[in-house]
């Protein structure tokens, strides 16, 4: 019987597979590092066909970890980072290497187009901030820095869209990734083509895919793609959303009074609204598949990769001895902080290694142990999705939250998301599994082939809350202090870069 699902989040360093039963039990996960490209400072970049390659190794090892026949896979479905863009010629190979959305190389194309007032006018029509990583930057980049990228790509698509295509061979997008970068229209129903001639882009609009339901199946398992994951030929493939939405849908996200909260490479802030969000605009956009709400992000690259980096850079010798030693580097990291956490500090983290900000340690003493260094880490990067939640809501405040579900890398730390808590004050709640991004893309799948009727049952029958945090009064009033002074310096180092 046919009774598991899978599926894939490509993220923007890993890409993980898991598996998941009809009850949304996550029956085991992999996952593979995707190489990063950096050609010249402020570019990120993959090759495709690695991350395919990687995709496909992590496929067949979970079949074969978990035990799982290629025939108990009802359906398989792809998640993986939104806005960016990957280039296919017209033979379906790659014209280029894929651009992430951290790549920062339009960055003086967005000061222009803001200068000019034209990204002022498409933003209007699309309800979606344009910045450097966003999709129609980077189509604006290329058509007047790599003319031979416009004239070889015979198709633009997102990265979840590049993972189906090589499972299936069929091209197609879903409202979601149309929506996260700023390309459609929601009044005409189609891509935004007054908003993409505004930019001076309109060319790349033939290029733009099909546009589906994330739910919808997309295709089958070829021949060729069963071969290399092990899955079987013809298995059903849903459309998948990106990865923003399907981290959401796994973290049961229904009522507007919810913050869903994403801590990975990026920090990513959420929250539903009946109506496209305009003042402010949001980061990210989307069509939401749950009661016809829209769901508008703000995100910033400043969350629990600032962690990864300072594990790589200063304590990859202690990892491995720990690893060696069958014991964690993050359960020794959470202790230090926690133990750090019961004496006063005014050392500051600014979480800004990824983002072009001044980034660093502020205030450090002697005194001060490695334990104190790493609480500085988990503080500031809370403080940036602070930052992020502000960012996103506006002065005026758009929505009233009682509740936040967290999820990514952060939701795995009972020290972090404790913390998170505090500096919100507000409960937190993580729902059951661990890989929230492929969830919710297995979710779509069980869709596709009819396992549930809707999202809306999907996630009554397969998300449950696991673990909750209350914040603690005492704590929250610290935090308080502590977000001031984050702020300072964040400000007073950002002017004096100028």
């Amino acid at each position: 019987m046919a009774d598991r699902l899978i599926g894939i989040d490509s993220g923007g360093t890993v890409t993980k597979v898991g598996l998941f039963d009809l009850v949304g039990n996550e029956l085991g996960a992999e996952g593979r590092a995707v190489p990063m490209s950096i050609p010249a400072p402020g570019f990120t970049e993959r090759d495709p066909l690695a991350m395919w390659a990687v995709t496909s190794e992590a496929i067949r090892a979970l079949l074969e970890r978990t035990g799982t026949r290629p025939d108990q896979v009802a359906a398989v479905s792809p998640s993986g980072f939104g806005a960016g863009a990957f280039f296919l010629d017209a033979a379906g190979n790659p014209s280029r290497y894929g651009i992430v959305s951290t790549d920062s190389r339009s960055t003086d194309l967005v000061a222009r187009w803001y200068a000019e007032g034209r990204a002022q006018v498409a933003e209007k029509a699309v309800f979606t901030r344009i910045f450097p990583g966003h999709t129609t930057a980077l189509l604006g980049w290329l058509q007047e820095n790599e003319l031979e990228t416009l004239q070889n790509t015979a198709h633009v698509l997102w990265c979840k869209d590049f993972l189906r295509f090589r499972l299936t061979g069929k091209l197609s997008t879903d409202i979601t990734d149309a929506t996260c970068p700023g390309m459609w229209d929601y009044d005409a129903h189609d891509w935004a083509h007054d908003a993409l001639e505004v930019l001076g882009i309109g060319e790349w609009t033939k290029k733009l895919p099909e546009v589906g339901v994330a739910t919808e199946l997309a295709g089958t398992v070829s021949p060729e793609a069963a071969a290399q994951t092990g899955l079987l030929q013809g298995t059903p493939v849903a459309r998948g959303a990106y990865d923003i939405i399907t981290c959401s849908l796994a973290s049961g996200i229904t009522k507007p009074d919810q913050i869903g909260i994403i801590g990975g490479t990026f920090s990513i802030a959420s929250t539903l609204h009946a109506s496209p969000l305009a003042d402010p605009v949001p980061n990210h956009q989307s069509l939401y598949p749950v009661g016809d709400f829209f769901l508008a992000s703000a995100a910033s690259a400043t969350s629990g990769s600032n962690l990864e980096w300072v594990l790589k850079t200063f304590l990859s010798a202690e990892q491995a001895q720990l690893e060696a030693d069958g014991q964690s580097i993050y359960d020794h990291v959470n202790a230090m902080v926690e133990e750090a956490r019961q004496c006063p500090t005014t050392m500051t983290f600014l979480p800004y290694l990824f983002t072009g900000q001044p980034a660093g340690l502020v205030g450090v003493k002697a005194a001060d142990a490695l334990g104190d260094v790493l609480r500085a880490v988990f503080e500031g990067v809370t403080c940036a999705h602070l930052n992020d939640y502000a960012r996103l809501v506006g002065d005026a405040g758009s929505v009233d939250p009682t509740l936040i579900r967290l999820a990514g890398g952060v939701s795995k730390s009972d020290v972090w998301a404790q913390m998170f808590a505090d500096a919100f004050d507000l409960p937190v709640e993580i729902t059951n599994g661990t890989e929230f991004g492929a969830k919710g893309a297995a979710m779509c799948g069980a869709i596709g082939v009819g396992a549930v009727s809707g999202m809306e049952e999907a996630i009554a029958a397969m998300v449950r809350v696991e673990r909750r945090f209350e914040p603690r009064p005492e704590r929250t009033e610290e935090f308080k202090e502590t977000y001031k002074r984050f702020r300072r310096h964040s400000d007073a180092l950002e002017a004096a870069a100028r």
